[in-house]
């Protein structure tokens, strides 16, 4: 039997549905950027407050529950006060002290399970209801299992602060858990922003990277390794000076008889200077990319990526120039994980083309310089 065209319009399409799924799917990946956003912030915090090794066991499960007893609250500090940073950092400190920091490692550990959840129900939801649009499956299966990993690299950051002798985690192991957390907030926004063209235009094709936005995330990508190094070396108070370094310009290493690596990755001081004057290259390459997007339309874009990395540049030498001040160092890495939505932004943009830009979203003449 053929079937007439008219009566080809009205089958379902049980793959996708073009006018709810995709746009559906956006919401869900735009919630998990904003949960992920809300994890780099309190993980800030963690780490700011020397929390990050109050809870000394990894329980997935049972974890989730926190001490509800004295007994139990008594247990957990004397966990703590085993290890060699409660001599180092935390002497002497009360149990209602130690409730103080264990709060902020508990809220990390109890918004990552959230994360995790919110991508694993909200793929298997999808997928089970057929809905995720071709060419998609293993892209938005591939979301729950980065968050698992960034859950894995979380623990082994903590162990690493457990052993014998250590009094702080190793800087190697939080940066890997922070880009990692950077990367999937990325990942999402990238993907939510194709199933939000998919939503306009059922043939809509996924951005591709272009050499101007591979160049921009790999120039970001660096300088975001070098503020998590920052952090695991405490390199924020090296100085409190800017731009000069304790009275000069280059510092030079705070440690003699390192390799060239160890200068370049473990150095306190070194780490701080590329840090610092690595971000001028960066911003460099996302004015011209901003420039860009100006160019063909895409004004939002390229606002915020002004917006972010000024603000960020901004709050970046307030905090050298408090001594790290909490609330500044906080604000700071609020800001840079903005930047990397921004400038994910402003990339995919650039991969849809000056064809796709809708003037009804941008506004402008596209062609305006």
């Amino acid at each position: 039997m053929t079937l007439s065209a008219d009566q080809l319009t009205v089958l379902p399409n049980l793959n996708t549905s073009a006018s709810t799924g995709p746009r559906s799917i956006a919401r869900w990946l735009m919630a998990v950027v904003l949960l992920v956003i809300a994890m780099v912030v309190v993980g800030g915090i963690t780490r700011l407050t020397e929390s990050g090794l109050s809870i000394t066991q990894w329980r997935p499960i049972s974890g989730v529950i926190p001490p509800l007893s004295e007994a139990a609250w008594a247990s957990e500090f004397a966990h703590y006060r085993a290890l060699d940073q409660y001599n180092a950092v935390h002497a002497g400190m009360t149990l209602d002290q130690f409730k103080g920091i264990f709060v902020w490692e508990y809220g990390h550990r109890v918004l990552g399970r959230v994360v995790g959840l919110v991508a694993t129900l909200g793929w298997l939801w999808f997928a089970l209801r057929r809905s995720i649009p071709h060419g998609f499956r293993m892209r938005l299966a591939g979301l729950p299992l980065l968050i698992g990993v960034q859950g894995l690299l979380g623990w082994l950051m903590v162990a690493s602060g457990l052993k014998p002798g250590m009094v702080e985690v190793a800087p190697g192991w939080l940066a890997a858990h922070l880009l990692t957390a950077l990367f999937t907030l990325a990942y999402a926004l990238w993907t939510g922003l194709d199933m939000l063209a998919l939503a306009k235009d059922p043939n809509a094709r996924s951005a591709r990277l272009t050499p101007m936005a591979a160049l921009a995330g790999a120039m970001l990508a660096l300088q975001l390794l070098y503020g998590a190094l920052m952090a695991g070396l405490r390199a924020g108070k090296i100085t409190d000076q800017w731009p000069l370094m304790n009275g000069r310009l280059f510092p030079g290493p705070t440690q003699a008889g390192r390799s060239l690596w160890g200068d370049l990755t473990a150095d306190p001081a070194i780490v701080h200077f590329i840090h610092r004057w690595w971000a001028w290259g960066v911003v460099l390459v996302l004015v011209l990319m901003a420039r860009r997007l100006k160019a063909i339309g895409a004004r939002p874009p390229s606002i915020a990526i002004h917006a972010a990395f000024g603000t960020q540049l901004i709050l970046g030498i307030a905090t050298v120039m408090s001594g790290v001040a909490l609330w500044l160092a906080v604000l700071h890495q609020l800001v840079g994980a903005c930047l990397v939505a921004a400038t994910a932004w402003g990339a995919h943009t650039l991969g849809r083309g000056e064809a796709h830009i809708d003037a009804t979203i941008y506004g402008g003449d596209r062609h305006e310089q």
